[in-house]
């Protein structure tokens, strides 16, 4: 950098996604010595990404992340800029004018295929529409089809478990939580009496958590049911079991679940193993069963088929196979792994060339975007650490932007008509959504249309 863009003003940097990724990146930029300038750029009105839009309602511990996020945002180096759509509002040339260096942290909010006949049936549904659906998403329809008695879930992560569980719990049970009046209104209609969910392997494969498994069996209203001919392990098993205590939890608590009496409770969520979905059953073009074949160990954990086919009375398919980033606009992407190519969060242009001239000059990625849509929300703190090191290194190396002044892009903003909400205005809307939901006892509720959360957050943009 020159002389006078390193001496006398703060690094500016810009990131794409103001979810935990995001802000864990802002929060390591601040620890580090550094002297920086950060803007959030945010596609919703709102912050906090998949806590707001991806986590269960039921499952206000986690939701409790954003107390921590809050401290971040809440210090004056930081700010946020809400309801940007990059790509659409602002591009990564329209960046560069402003910002010394850029990091993206998009995030994964699509679902994987998977790639079995009769997979787009109608009411065969990603699991990531339908956790849009009731956390609120203001992009996605207001309705969601409830009709089906019986359900498979395809799918042994915890994603898989939130679906089952708001699929097999009551409107009224959930009600209590943030969710909003449409949400309720579809989950009091909800038919669904069996949740079957499946997973191809065994019981120490699985990937619930422990806590997560164990919410299953609080509900009054779900039967949690195992059959006792699916707990089965291998040396590979074994090894895994020896090897974490989490998969050792999980295995336990399936054991007992699989050899206890079954209660009168109303739902029933059948958890199977080693049954491998192999067709979406259709008639008239609709779901109405799923076929699967068992599965058996082969002694490393991993599992093959048997031939043994089965088919189940099913009217409704969710798959959670896990989710998938979505391409970014001027980024290389691997559609195959739903990442940006990137070397230890450094964006890779060019794998020919070598040394610098490999790397997208001061562009990099963090989260989901970065290493693919693994592990829970906390993994994101290491990557990172580890792509704002990679950034403090070549700081020296940056090209300063030309109009690094903060007043700049909000400048740029307005002049292009964008509504852009901002820190200020998600405590604004926080304070509608818990007025809103006061009378009724609720810590709040959600509000869904974007307008609606505009005008709260910003009520002298509207």
């Amino acid at each position: 950098m020159t002389e006078t863009s390193a001496a006398t003003r703060p690094l500016r940097i810009a990131i794409v996604g103001a979810g935990p990724a995001g802000i864990y990146a802002a929060d390591a930029l601040m620890k580090s010595d550094a002297d920086v300038s950060i803007d959030l750029y945010e596609r919703m009105p709102a912050p906090f990404g998949l806590i707001r839009y991806g986590v269960a309602p039921d499952h206000p511990r986690i939701k409790g992340i954003i107390t921590a996020l809050h401290k971040v945002l809440d210090k004056d180096q930081v700010r946020l800029l809400g309801n940007i759509d990059y790509g659409t509002d602002i591009t990564l040339d329209d960046l560069r004018q402003f910002y010394d260096a850029v990091i993206f942290s998009t995030g994964a909010n699509a679902d994987r295929a998977l790639a079995i006949p009769g997979i787009d049936l109608d009411g065969s549904y990603g699991a990531a529409d339908f956790v849009s659906w009731y956390d609120g998403h203001p992009d996605v329809p207001r309705s969601w089809p409830l009709e089906a008695e019986k359900v498979a879930v395809l799918g042994v992560g915890n994603v898989a478990l939130d679906v089952a569980r708001v699929l097999a719990k009551t409107g009224d049970e959930l009600l209590p939580t943030e969710i909003p009046p449409n949400v309720y209104e579809g989950l009091k209609g909800n038919k669904a009496l069996e949740v079957h969910v499946f997973g191809r392997r065994g019981p120490a494969q699985a990937k619930f958590t422990p806590l997560e498994l164990r919410e299953l069996d609080h509900s009054p209203t779900i039967e949690v049911i195992v059959n006792p001919e699916d707990i089965d392990y291998d040396e590979g098993s074994e090894a895994a079991r020896r090897n974490s205590k989490q998969v050792d939890m999980v295995a336990n608590t399936l054991e007992q679940w699989a050899i206890r009496d079954h209660g009168d409770r109303p739902h029933k969520l059948f958890l199977h193993f080693f049954e491998s979905p192999s067709e979406v059953l259709g008639e008239d073009g609709k779901v109405v069963g799923l076929k699967t074949e068992r599965t058996q160990l082969d002694g490393t954990g991993n599992v093959k088929g048997t031939g043994n086919f089965t088919d189940w009375d099913i009217q409704a398919v969710y798959r959670a196979v896990g989710y998938l980033s979505q391409n970014v606009t001027q980024l290389p992407f691997d559609d195959q792994a739903g990442t940006v190519p990137n070397e230890a969060g450094r964006v890779i242009a060019d794998d020919t060339a070598v040394g610098d001239a490999r790397f997208m000059p001061a562009t990099y990625v963090t989260g989901w975007i970065k290493r693919g849509p693994v592990g829970l929300i906390g993994h994101t703190k290491g990557d990172a650490n580890e792509t704002i090191a990679c950034l403090l290194d070549d700081a020296k190396a940056f090209a300063p932007a030309p109009k690094p002044e903060l007043d700049a892009v909000t400048e740029f903003l307005e002049g292009k008509g964008i509504p852009f909400t901002t820190w200020a205005g998600w405590y604004r809307l926080d304070a509608h959504e818990r007025a809103l939901g006061e009378p009724e006892g609720r810590e709040r509720v959600k509000v869904v249309e974007r307008e609606d959360m505009l005008r709260a957050s910003e009520p002298n943009k509207g």
